[in-house]
Order: structure tokens, then sequence, then C-alpha cells
């Protein structure tokens, strides 16, 4: 099996490495997190430190005793200490928020001099609750995602792949970059959709279903794939109560909203809300959803590879997310901004677009940017190769591929 390189997540940790805070890695299931995890231990223990002073342990491992609860992990965890040699003592504990009262330990591990303490957990309820109140102040939250496109052909070059660029996006497109797709080889549709299945079900079981004691499991399942299929529509709870209410199920504006947050807090939906550009305030602002993966998306369609435009901005979107973006959809009194995108004093506007090649094409992408008198950079992201350039109201268009890669030319 080959490891997937994620530089830009080790070089995360090693600048928060011994520093006091607690290290919290979030992210969806089956997204990197133990593997990130298991190879930045091996990177401490390389740099010199002692076996005997890290402690790692993975909690949804088949070693692990059923019933094993914060007293255990105490326990083991006095026993190493016992055992380590002077200097700093490094924790690892992958998978947390499956051990009952495992806040209490990781609180009293924060008051622990010289002790260098990384969790990683598959629900936003980690850093909720009894841990947010323990540690206020005195965590890092570091997001974990699955594979970008530049990490996904970086990996696949690394393997002597001949693909052009746009080949490899393709695949990029279609599958998605769930890290467990590729290091056994480039996957086919059946492969897919074993795989994605899987990491689907697994996060509506154990993050979803038993977490939040969700019982309708069928109106879960289909508002699952009608988000998953219907990315980068304006979400309407009326039209999607409605929809399934035509199909013979019962369900209320309630059901659907608490499902829908188990879902984001379980790292497998985010979502984009409207913001107003010009004019008055939204009272009731709309949201944009996007699967953490675009793969899943596909799932959702059978792999037809329909509404590619919508797949784009997925894609896109969830780039922005790794890059430390707080993203909204921008409204005009006439008009839509794909996503206005936000870090500290940062902002930029964007534009989604398959191609740029036809006129009228052109002018509908670049109409709502043309509306802005903000001095903010404005910026069209196509898939085609021959639109790049600069309008003369400063409007930057430039290939999809490039952008995602981070270079001017990939």
């Amino acid at each position: 099996m080959n490891f997937i390189k994620r530089e830009k997540l080790i070089a995360s940790l090693l600048q928060h490495r011994d520093s006091p805070e607690v290290k919290v890695l979030t992210g969806v299931r089956r997204c990197g997190k133990s593997t990130l995890l298991a190879k930045y231990a091996e990177l401490i223990e390389h740099s010199g430190v002692p076996k005997s002073n890290i402690f790692a342990k993975r909690f949804d491992a088949f070693d692990v005793p059923i019933g094993y609860d914060a007293k255990d992990l105490q326990s083991d965890l006095t026993h190493a200490i016992a055992q380590a040699q002077p200097g700093p003592f490094y924790v690892f504990l992958d998978e947390i928020q499956d051990v009952p009262g495992w806040e209490e330990v990781v609180r009293r591990l924060h008051t622990r001099q010289d002790t260098d303490v990384y969790i990683t957990g598959s629900n936003a309820w980690l850093l909720s609750g009894e841990l947010a109140t323990y540690l206020a102040g005195r965590y890092i939250a570091i997001p974990v995602y699955p594979l970008s496109f530049a990490e996904y052909r970086e990996y696949r070059q690394s393997q002597g792949t001949n693909d052009s660029v746009d080949s490899l996006f393709a695949q990029y497109m279609m599958f998605g970059g769930m890290p467990g797709l590729f290091v056994t080889g480039l996957p086919n549709e059946a492969k897919a959709t074993e795989m994605l299945t899987a990491v689907y079900e697994s996060v509506v079981v154990k993050d979803v279903v038993q977490r939040y004691g969700v019982r309708d499991l069928s109106t879960l399942e289909k508002l699952t794939r009608y988000l998953f299929s219907t990315s980068g529509n304006l979400f309407s709870v009326n039209n999607v109560v409605k929809t399934l209410k035509s199909t013979g199920i019962d369900v209320t504006h309630a059901t659907v909203d608490n499902q829908i947050d188990a879902l984001e807090k379980a790292f497998i939906v985010y979502c984009a809300e409207q913001s107003r550009i010009r004019g008055k305030e939204l009272l009731r602002p709309q949201r944009k959803y996007y699967p953490v993966d675009n793969g899943l998306r596909n799932l959702a369609t059978g792999f037809n590879g329909s509404d590619r435009g919508a797949q784009l901005e997925g894609i896109v979107f969830m780039e922005l997310k790794r890059r430390g973006y707080r993203v909204s959809v921008g409204t005009l009194p006439s008009g839509e901004i794909d996503f206005v995108a936000q870090r500290n004093a940062e902002k930029q506007y964007i534009q989604v677009t398959l191609n740029m090649t036809e006129e009228h094409t052109r002018q509908r992408e670049l109409a709502p940017l043309q509306k802005l008198d903000s001095a903010f950079p404005r910026l069209v992201l196509t898939l085609d190769w021959y639109s790049g350039g600069v309008t003369s109201e400063g409007i930057v268009i430039t290939n999809v591929i490039d952008w995602l890669c981070g270079l001017m030319s990939c």
C-alpha cells in the first residue's frame, strides 16, 4: 500500500509542535486523519524522540477492548509516562470520541508539563460540550479534508503516470479525492462505488444515527442523496418537505433541519449561506450545500457525469475551505456571485463556469462582478484554456486547474 504525502498538513502540525494547545484534527471518516497522525508520530520519533516518550493509540482498532473507557485510558497513560525518559512526552489519540469520558483525561493531559497532545475525531461534537468548556481557548482545530486536486496530481505523478493534467482532473472530478481510493491503484466505477458507499454508510450510522439518535433512516437516506445530487442549488426546506411528502414520506420541517445539522456535524456536507452584497440584509437567507468530496455527489447520481458545472463549483468550494476561507453566496438586487471568500481581512469574489468561449456565457459570468465597486479581487475560474486574462475592469479570468494547483501554469 502506498502512502499519499500530505505535506501542507504535516507542515501545519509541525508549526504547532510543542505548543501548549491541544491539537484537534477533525474531518469526515476515511479522509486520511489516522494515516496522517501515524506518519506524524513516526516523524516525531525519527527526529530523535525516544519511542518510550510517544503514546499512540487508535480507539477504533480491533485490539482495543470492548468497553474501554476514560479510566482505562488514564491507566494506560500513567503507565506509559512512568516508563518515559526525561524530556517532552507526545500523546496521539486517534478517533478519541469512541472513549466515554475522554474529555477529562485530555484536560488533565493539558495541565501536565512538557506534554504535547494530538487528538482526532470524525464529528463536530468533538469540539463542543465538555471539551470546549475544559479547553476554551486552549486547543487548535486543524481540519482535514479529502485530497485536494494538487495532492492527487502530485501523487499520481509520483507513481509515474503519463496522463495529461486534463485527464487527471477528469478522473478527480468523477471519483473525488478520498485517499483510500488510490493507494491500491486507479479506481474504476465499481471500486469507487464500493468504497464511497462504505464511507457514506459509516458516517450515517456512526456519526449521525448513533450520535444523534436519528430514527428515521429512510428519510435521512433520501435527504442525503438529495443534498448530494442537487449540490450547488439554493436549498429550500419547504421544497424538500413537499418533495418527500409527494413520495409518501411524512416529514416535518424540524426533522429536515435536524438531520441536515447532523450531517454537517459529521463533516459530510458543508454549506454556503447567502449574504447580501448590496441592498437590505436578507431576513431568511437560503443556503447551498456541497458534499465534502465530489465522488459522493457522483455516487448519488450513479456516476453519470451529469451537471459538470455544479461539480466544478463544489470542487472550488471545498478548495476554498481547505485554504481557510469562510465562504458565502453573494446576492445582488439582480444577480448572484457564486462565492464570496473571506479570510481575516482578505476577501475575493469568485465566479465558476465550465467555459468562457461563448460570448453570451462570458457576459453572463462577468456581469455580476462588473456591478461591484469593491477594491477586493474579482475572479472567474473556468475549465477552458483559452479565455485567460484580465478585463478592462480588472477582473481576472484563469483556468481552474491552474488555480487548484496554486500555480500560474500547471
